[in-house]
């Protein structure tokens, strides 16, 4: 890495006119400053501003957002003053961008070679047969085996992993200077995290291309990048290197997040708590600290006056008043509790040999090879895997939203394998599902006091007249205000929509909860609150549940069993905390040492101060 600055963002300001005339105020002051071959990361929760400032960069704000104040200078040259021709030659030949969802991000009906020739056109001007040439390169590059065989490809006959590697692929046709990628793991599994993150490093090394990542992962951060910035309510509330501000962070706002992050070494049925309170409303001026009413530390001071991003050593920056005073590092959070939960009863869904294949004489794809599990009342059991070996797919079949081609289900001992119009209706009630993306899951045009009465009139359960107070039991339930049940799905965060989703699945009175990747595109703080909110519904409903995710930390805590598929078949199963501490297969122990963790070593508590 060199020393010469390449990207100087000072004092970047950017707002948003909402629908009713109200100026949301998302980005507020952030600068930082990139040089070639550097990694920086920009971490914080969902609506922290990380992703409207690499917006922001480009010039590709959405809607009404404008850039209101501060420069962008690359290489000198502003980009917020920038004609329209001059951003155009910036985009892609100078910063390339990867988006956080490959599947929106990649038109279905071009195939992958088009995708390139597109990117290469624009900045190559190369002929047809040289752009084909570059195109396979670029493939090879990033990871995509026989790329001479995958160029005419369609995007849905790639996995998520390879779609995102492709995305990569197209970002780095330009040949640019700096990479923006915005989330670009978070729905990956961990040996596909690995990989790409691997791939990201050996680009910044060989090819000095810098790199800004996204993302509310803080083992990628510790994995990935030298140096990190922590956004809050729009603004930056500590930076400096990596290491240290996740060894010894000086925020308490950073030291929040970082409690939040699940662990390989956390036992089964351990609670994590998230950070408390809810981000501000950036429509509403804030005259102190936006962290203040979240905050253990806060005093008087700070709601009355904004803190001013200082220099507490000589590498690391934070916004904080006690934090300027003491600047010494926060202890660590106080071990996490683990919780008594009470033995699982009697078995409620089983599956025998499940067998599923899809596609045609041509080619066929084994989803499920003969799949046998067990879940009991009150039980969790986690299933684990990388993207293609069969998890969604067991899921919908036990949902019976799949037929399956082979095998049995068995639900509170009886047969419904193929139960029947009328057997399907009594199937369905019993056995509910909480689904992973909770934008496409809701109906956007369905109020949430819709989306939960929905289940009660199609089972036929109640009257019209009783419908609502139950609805609002169920959204008291899940942990949303009841008088929310007006407001729409786009009116709500991700969490909360999950919640709705949740609520949803509740409504008529499931046996079994099957959760498809429930908290995979939420941050560390939302994601502890999901995780203890199923808890809760476990311990005070007796709900059985089938945890569905890609992240091993994760999973451990939740559940009591894990099963570890890979090509279909379950390869290993059995107590969630011996499978996480001794694995017998080779393919479990690949998945636990590909899972990125923050380093935190022990850090001496002050006299004095407040334990976040």
């Amino acid at each position: 890495m060199t020393t010469a600055l390449l990207l100087d963002v000072r004092d970047l300001h950017v707002s948003f006119t909402t629908p009713d005339g109200a100026d949301l105020h998302a980005v507020r002051g952030v600068s930082l400053t990139l040089r070639r071959g550097e990694t920086v990361a920009v971490v914080g929760e969902s609506g922290s501003g990380k992703s409207t400032t690499a917006l922001a960069l480009l010039r590709m704000l959405p809607g009404t957002g404008r850039i209101t104040a501060g420069s962008v200078l690359l290489d000198g040259t502003d980009l917020t003053t920038a004609g329209e021709d001059a951003l155009r030659a910036v985009r892609g030949s100078r910063v390339g961008m990867v988006f956080q969802d490959p599947m929106t991000a990649l038109n279905p009906v071009l195939t992958v070679g088009r995708h390139l020739d597109e990117v290469l056109r624009a900045h190559g001007g190369r002929d047809r047969a040289a752009r084909r040439a570059r195109a396979l390169e670029l493939l090879g590059l990033v990871g995509i085996p026989d790329p001479g065989r995958r160029l005419d490809d369609h995007p849905h006959q790639f996995s998520g992993g390879q779609r995102q590697r492709i995305l990569i692929a197209m970002a780095l046709a330009g040949e640019p200077d700096v990479l923006l990628a915005d989330e670009p793991t978070t729905a990956l599994d961990a040996t596909v995290q690995d990989q790409i993150l691997t791939l990201l490093g050996d680009l910044t090394r060989t090819t000095g291309t810098a790199l800004v990542l996204i993302t509310h992962n803080l083992g990628v951060v510790a994995r990935t990048c030298e140096r990190v910035l922590v956004l809050y309510g729009g603004t930056v509330v500590e930076d400096g290197p990596t290491a240290e501000v996740l060894a010894r962070p000086r925020h308490p706002y950073t030291a929040g997040l970082l409690a939040a992050v699940p662990r390989l070494s956390t036992p089964s049925g351990t609670r994590l708590t998230g950070i408390p309170g809810s981000p501000p409303d950036l429509r509403l001026p804030l005259a102190g600290c936006a962290f203040a009413d979240r905050c253990p530390l806060a005093e008087d001071r700070c709601r009355t006056a904004a803190p001013e991003l200082t220099a507490l050593t000589d590498t690391v920056r934070a916004a904080c008043h006690p934090a300027a005073e003491s600047p010494v590092p926060l202890p660590p959070p106080p071990p996490p509790v683990r919780a008594d939960r009470p033995a699982p009863g009697p078995v409620v869904l089983a599956a025998e040999g499940l067998r599923k294949t899809y596609g045609n004489r041509r080619r066929r794809f084994t989803a499920l090879d003969g799949v046998s599990l067990t879940l009991r009342t009150g039980e969790t059991l986690g299933i684990v895997g990388e993207s293609g070996s069969g998890k969604s797919t067991l899921a919908r079949i036990l949902a019976h939203a799949h037929p399956a081609d082979g095998g049995r289900i068995l639900l509170d001992g009886q047969d419904v394998t193929r139960p029947g119009r009328a057997g399907l209706r009594t199937v369905r009630r019993r056995v509910q599902m909480v689904f992973q993306d909770p934008y496409a899951s809701l109906d956007p045009r369905m109020t949430a006091g819709d989306i939960v009465a929905e289940p009660l009139r199609a089972f036929g359960i109640g009257t019209a007249a009783d419908r609502p107070a139950r609805v609002a039991e169920l959204l008291g339930r899940v942990g949303l205000d009841p008088a929310a049940a007006d407001r729409l799905p786009r009116s709500f965060s991700g969490g909360q929509r999950q919640r709705i989703g949740i609520a949803r699945a509740l409504a008529p009175e499931p046996a079994v909860l099957l959760c498809d990747e429930p908290v995979s595109a939420l941050d560390v703080s939302v994601q502890a609150q999901i995780t203890g909110l199923l808890a809760d519904l476990q311990r005070d409903l007796g709900l059985a549940l089938v945890f569905i995710a890609h992240d091993l930390a994760v999973v451990r805590q939740v559940s009591h069993r894990i099963a570890v598929m890979h090509e279909g078949r379950i390869v290993e199963e059995g107590d969630a905390d011996t499978v996480c501490e001794q694995p017998r297969a080779a393919y479990t122990r690949a998945l636990l040492a590909a899972v990125p963790e923050p380093v935190r070593p022990p850090v001496a508590v002050p006299a004095g101060k407040v334990t976040v």
